[in-house]
């Protein structure tokens, strides 16, 4: 089966789609101010993408490694109401996210950028890394986007 067969086969099963954030919904970087407050850049085509995907029927979850109120306030703007942060053990937040949506591995997509994301990449039913993504997260994955990530990678994905 052609890497485009195989890409759309594994697409249209997805019910959920999971993302995380640094290196995926962002470009990776990190303000912080002289008060320690928190600052990332989000691109307006991958929040209009979200958007899309809801419209579509298609919800969308969060699980982020690290803990940041921007991630709380983005995610409500965007209407994702599953998310999780401060997730080391991404694998763990995805099992709790199943039994709570009673769906399935294969029902499952996620994009993801970095080490951490390995494990979760190969246990979902569609993986993608982003452009930009470490070279054995490309490797783990089912399909690579384009675009880098906070650049239009979700969008893309979408």
């Amino acid at each position: 089966m052609s890497y485009e067969l195989r890409v759309k086969s594994k697409a249209k099963r997805i019910k959920l789609l999971i993302m995380d954030v640094d290196g995926v919904l962002t470009d990776g970087r990190i303000i912080l101010d002289d008060r320690g407050r928190e600052l990332k850049f989000f691109d307006v085509k991958d929040g209009h993408g979200i958007a899309l995907a809801h419209r579509a029927g298609l919800p969308t979850a969060i699980i982020s490694g690290r803990n940041s109120k921007v991630v709380n306030i983005r995610a409500r703007e965007l209407g994702i109401k599953i998310v999780y942060q401060n997730s080391l053990d991404k694998l763990k937040s995805y099992e709790s996210i199943l039994k709570k949506t009673g769906l399935k591995d294969e029902d499952v997509a996620f994009i993801g950028d970095d080490l951490i994301d390995i494990p979760l990449l190969k246990k979902v039913g569609f993986s993608i890394a982003v452009a930009d993504a470490l070279p054995y997260v490309k490797d783990a994955a089912d399909m690579v986007t384009e675009k880098k990530g906070g650049r239009g990678a979700v969008r893309e994905a979408i």
